[in-house]
């Protein structure tokens, strides 16, 4: 979706180079649509679950990466990290016609790796996240739509171009079995 403008393999990474004025997002307190962001995407289904590392030098605001779990453009899930404000975020959007945004400050995590993992399972979709080898971080549960879902890794830079993603993995594994340990 939406091809980057630079796209390089590094052994078995893939380094992704976002594009300037790259995003998502739908309406909610902006007033505009964004269908921009670069996105991998493969079948999602039920039962399963996608995991995302990568290590990016986020330095603009809003640069972004993680996961995008996709119905269709006014049906999606972004979930990751993301410069807002001078801080590191870990978050997730969740759009149904709009957005909404929620975000928590890891500062700690800028220039380390980051895994990102979303789970389905019904009707919910449970994402958490961690860096190294720290316990998981439940980030969201939000509904999913019915129906098939893409996902796979995502990228953006809505406000300045530069940001370049190393992504080191993308699977699909097993869905987690409870929401908590």
């Amino acid at each position: 979706m939406n091809p980057p403008p630079q796209v390089a393999r590094d052994q078995d990474d893939l380094l992704v180079t976002a594009a300037e004025g790259s995003d998502l997002w739908r309406t909610t307190s902006y007033g505009f649509i964004h269908d921009t962001g670069h996105a991998l995407l493969t079948d999602f289904p039920d039962g399963t679950a996608a995991e995302v590392s990568f290590i990016a030098d986020f330095s603009a605001q809003f640069d972004q990466a993680g996961l995008l779990i996709r119905a269709d453009a006014e049906q999606w899930i972004k979930a990751g990290v993301e410069l807002a404000d001078g801080v590191l975020q870990l978050g997730a959007v969740v759009t149904r016609g709009v957005s909404d945004w929620s975000v928590a400050p890891v500062p700690e995590w800028l220039g380390q790796a980051v895994v990102v993992r979303a789970s389905r399972k019904g009707n919910a979709l449970t994402v958490r996240a961690r860096s190294g080898d720290e316990p998981w971080r439940l980030v969201r549960v939000a509904p999913l739509p019915p129906g098939p879902l893409s996902v796979g890794l995502l990228c953006c830079a809505p406000t300045c171009s530069g940001l370049v993603v190393r992504f080191t993995d993308l699977r699909l594994v097993e869905a987690d079995q409870s929401l908590h340990p």
